[in-house]
């Protein structure tokens, strides 16, 4: 189902947009990410050896769905650092401290998207700015369209699940010890993965 619209370069996108699919149209509107059935996460090489994966517990973001014109389709989420978790507390607290996050400075990190498009079937790729402490870099994200459904409370529902991988020195969080054996403590390549579920605006349902 094309959500998020085609790539420039399919000479169908025109007819795609004038010949609306009825499915896709009733879509359309506003979303709220439900973080009680969402996850938004990251895995890391510790050590060389072993793979330290972690999630943030406190977030917030909305969907712009447009089935009438796909393309116009938009994201964003502000997530809070100091909500990370990796199960071991005293390295949650080097994390937020400034030799990473910076929490207390800068306590949020940000996604806001710039374009969107169909992969093919239900894969997309949504592009956009991720600010992580000062420094705002491009970011493209590919996702797979997972369905809509009406839950048992009667909220209309949208979901997304994908990832990518970023290199962490691009946004300036630098820091590593050497290992004794060579190599260093903290990789530097860091994948990014979403698991999301939206529940569309009452107003709209």
């Amino acid at each position: 189902m094309a959500l998020f619209g085609r790539k420039k370069n399919d000479t169908a996108s025109a007819t795609a947009v004038a010949e609306v699919d009825p499915a896709l149209a009733a879509l359309t509107g506003e979303y709220t990410i439900d973080p009680a059935h969402s996850s938004i996460g990251f895995t890391v090489r510790h050590a060389m050896v072993t793979n330290v994966r972690g999630s943030f517990g406190e977030y917030e973001g909305k969907l712009r769905l447009d089935g009438h014109n796909p393309a116009h389709s938009t994201a964003s989420i502000d997530v809070r650092i100091a909500s990370v978790d990796t199960g071991i507390a005293d390295r949650d607290g080097h994390l937020v401290s400034g030799d990473f996050f910076d929490a207390e400075k800068f306590p949020l990190m940000t996604f806001r998207s710039t374009h969107a498009e169909q992969l093919g079937g239900d894969k997309y790729r949504i592009t956009g700015d991720l600010t992580i402490k000062d420094v705002t870099r491009p970011l493209a994200i590919d996702l797979e369209f997972n369905g809509s459904a009406t839950d048992v409370y009667g909220n209309e529902r949208v979901g997304f699940e994908g990832g990518t991988d970023i290199l962490r020195s691009d946004w300036g969080l630098t820091w590593n010890a050497a290992l004794e054996t060579g190599g260093v403590m903290v990789s530097d390549k860091v994948k990014l993965t979403f698991d999301i579920s939206a529940i569309k605006s009452a107003a709209q349902s």
